[in-house]
């Protein structure tokens, strides 16, 4: 065992050594007082500046009465995979709700986004095995997975450039299935798709269409359908795929398309064939967090005008963020050994909870800070954080340069 103990630290000291070793900070969410949380060791408060529960959802009345219920009706578990006694009433009406929401035939829920985007790809090319995958280079690691373990033939495309996928489409026979797939915002930048020459290469060069909506969904677009439906273009994509782990605030992927095109991964995926399904108590939240917040534009112009605030307070005091038109906010620090002091420094001088990140979650030399802003952050939170930012860069001598998308 000596022998393989000695791999193990190894690798763990390689990891060290380049400064990007990982610690799971532990903190208690406060759902009466978001987006604050506790240090269970020190009892203080924190403002949580980097959670994906965009709109707080996680936490709303609508969410908590419909998974309390389904609680008490249902128990916890789901008691099975979906094809032995899994299949329960809440995941078959979320499935409705969810092709509704982006107008298509049929929808799949998953148990998350990962395995969403992983089990659909990987399941296309058992589907067509002569498919032929075309992938933006900064994809989400699930896409990469999905294609990767589908074994199918793949071209990377740069980042965001369309007339490089042109010249990667015009390689491959036209006759020969082939999919484009690309995410609306891309999580770290916060840069969008150009999602319309997309689909007008797509029809060019007979492709489908996956869009990875997930830092969208809920936040843009009619009932927070997405990106996509903000700009008119979801009816021309043939897959889209989200989550409802982060605007929806439960956890859960899915996938959205024609009815042949859902029930043949249904059919087909060992990913979601194998998988227990999500239990009823989720897929009942689900269904509330969906439904109330394609009623309700309330969170999602709070959630704006607070991006908008951060932004602004940022530009005056001269903190350089990456330039986007989203709502993530990236501070390029460059370093990963800085990027995690400042991030402790955040955290146990200031109260601030921001985590960095490193590789291989961002390429080496763009460590950085991700501040992500909800309804819940008041004009004293964001003074208070761009005050501690400031503190902090200068105490690290952190020489950030103004970031041009």
């Amino acid at each position: 065992m000596t022998f393989y103990s000695n791999k193990f630290k190894y690798h763990i000291q390689n990891i060290r050594s380049e400064g990007r070793y990982r610690e799971f900070f532990n903190i208690k969410r406060l759902a009466d007082d978001f987006p604050l949380a506790v240090d269970p060791v020190t009892g203080k408060k924190i403002v949580m500046w980097c959670i994906n529960d965009y709109l707080g959802m996680s936490r709303h009345p609508a969410v908590l009465e419909a998974s309390l219920a389904a609680l008490n009706a249902h128990g916890v578990g789901s008691g099975g995979t979906r094809n032995i006694g899994g299949n329960n009433n809440h995941i078959v009406e979320l499935e409705k709700d969810l092709a509704d929401l982006h107008n298509k035939e049929s929808a799949l829920v998953f148990t998350s986004g990962y395995v969403a985007n992983d089990t659909t790809l990987s399941t296309l090319a058992k589907i067509m095995p002569e498919i032929v995958f075309f992938s933006d280079e900064l994809n989400h690691a699930s896409i990469i997975a999905g294609i990767c373990n589908s074994r199918g033939e793949k071209h990377i495309y740069n980042h965001l450039d369309y007339q490089h996928l042109e010249e990667l489409l015009k390689s491959v026979d036209i006759n020969r299935p082939k999919i484009i797939v690309f995410e609306s915002a891309y999580s770290m930048d916060g840069l969008f798709s150009p999602i319309k020459e997309i689909i007008e290469l797509a029809k060019k060069y007979n492709a489908l269409t996956f869009i990875d909506e997930v830092h969208t969904v809920g936040l843009y677009g009619t009932g927070g359908a997405g990106i996509a439906e903000m700009l008119g273009y979801a009816s021309q994509i043939d897959i889209i795929q989200g989550t409802l782990a982060k605007a929806y605030g439960t956890i859960g992927g899915y996938i959205t398309g024609n009815s042949e095109i859902i029930d043949a991964v249904r059919l087909t995926a060992p990913g979601f064939i194998f998988t227990t399904s999500l239990p009823p108590i989720i897929a009942a939240a689900a269904r509330a967090s969906i439904l109330y917040l394609k009623s309700s534009s309330t969170e999602r112009e709070k959630h704006q005008e607070v991006v908008k605030s951060v932004k602004e307070s940022f530009k005056k005091a001269n903190i350089n963020y990456f330039n986007n038109n989203s709502h993530i906010i990236p501070i390029i620090i460059g370093d990963p050994v800085k990027a995690r002091e400042a991030s402790a420094m955040l955290l146990n001088r200031f109260g601030i909870y921001v985590q960095h990140i490193n590789f291989p979650t961002v390429p080496k030399g763009t460590e950085r800070l991700r501040i992500i802003p909800t309804p819940g952050h008041t004009p004293i939170m964001i003074q208070e954080l761009t005050n501690a930012l400031i503190e902090v860069f200068n105490s690290l001598d952190i020489k950030y340069q103004p970031q041009a998308a």
